[in-house]
């Protein structure tokens, strides 16, 4: 069965946003009334926090076409630039059965290789993708990229459903948790705090290429800086490699809100 055809597990959704009470305290955040509760606005940590996003992802002048360049522009509740609906969630192991994502991706990030949660454990992430959905009507186009994602990969509007590159990982494991302490190793979520987003595409396990703000870019400079994806920062430890929590440049780390942007 099709991403586009099922509606995955209700415990898969809660596994993304970090459980009921999470979507509850962030119901004052994305998009415009059209779009409301169904949309979610992702923040870049280096701009904002879960309290004051500021900038969050963005079409670029509307556009719903496929390229259309992703960046990050002020939050507004009347700009349909900023409705973004992850209406297709589940694990990366349901990608995978969706034929969504590849057998090495699944073994990285779907449970493959042991459902262990310790720091080099290997646990079942949840994934998802962004349909650009203005005013609340599905464009059939997502947020992705348009080959293999490597260094410097530009992120733009991509066909929904058909292949790992609009496919985003939530990698939990290096997230950073509101309040975490340095050098803890709690899971975090994109609703309760700042986490990685690995390209569904990915082919380096060790630092695995991740959705990035270029550096030295600001969300008002012309023309817009276009988001794009990079290897994860980091410093690692253990076997395979895994970046330290805390050390992730906060271009690399993302927050979420839901609902209505006030």
């Amino acid at each position: 069965m099709s991403i586009k055809s099922k509606v995955f597990a209700a415990a898969a959704t809660l596994t993304l946003v970090g459980g009921v009470g999470s979507v509850a305290a962030l119901s004052a955040g994305a998009a415009t009334p059209s779009c409301g509760n169904d949309c979610i606005d992702i923040f870049s940590r280096e701009f904002g926090t879960h309290d004051h996003p500021n900038f969050v992802i963005d079409t670029l002048r509307q556009g719903a076409k496929v390229g259309q360049p992703i960046i990050l522009f002020r939050t507004s509740n009347t700009d349909p630039a900023e409705d973004i609906n992850a209406s297709f969630q589940g694990l990366t192991s349901d990608f995978f059965g969706a034929g969504l994502v590849s057998s090495a991706v699944e073994l990285h990030y779907g449970g493959g290789l042991g459902t262990a949660t310790g720091p080099n454990g290997f646990p079942d992430d949840p994934a998802f993708e962004l349909e650009y959905t203005p005013f609340g009507v599905g464009s059939g186009l997502c947020v992705g990229v348009a080959s293999t994602a490597a260094q410097g990969t530009k992120v733009s509007l991509q066909p929904c459903g058909v292949s790992s590159k609009t496919v985003w990982i939530a990698d939990t494991g290096d997230g950073n948790p509101e309040g975490l302490a340095p050098g803890g190793d709690s899971p975090s979520t994109i609703a309760g705090g700042y986490i990685p987003l690995i390209n569904g595409s990915d082919t380096n396990f060790s630092h695995p290429f991740v959705l990035t703000y270029p550096k030295n870019g600001f969300p008002t400079d012309r023309p817009r800086p276009q988001l794009i994806t990079q290897n994860l920062t980091g410093f690692t430890h253990g076997f395979p490699p895994a970046p330290i929590l805390n050390t992730i440049n906060d271009n690399q780390l993302w927050g979420a809100r839901f609902g209505v942007l006030r």
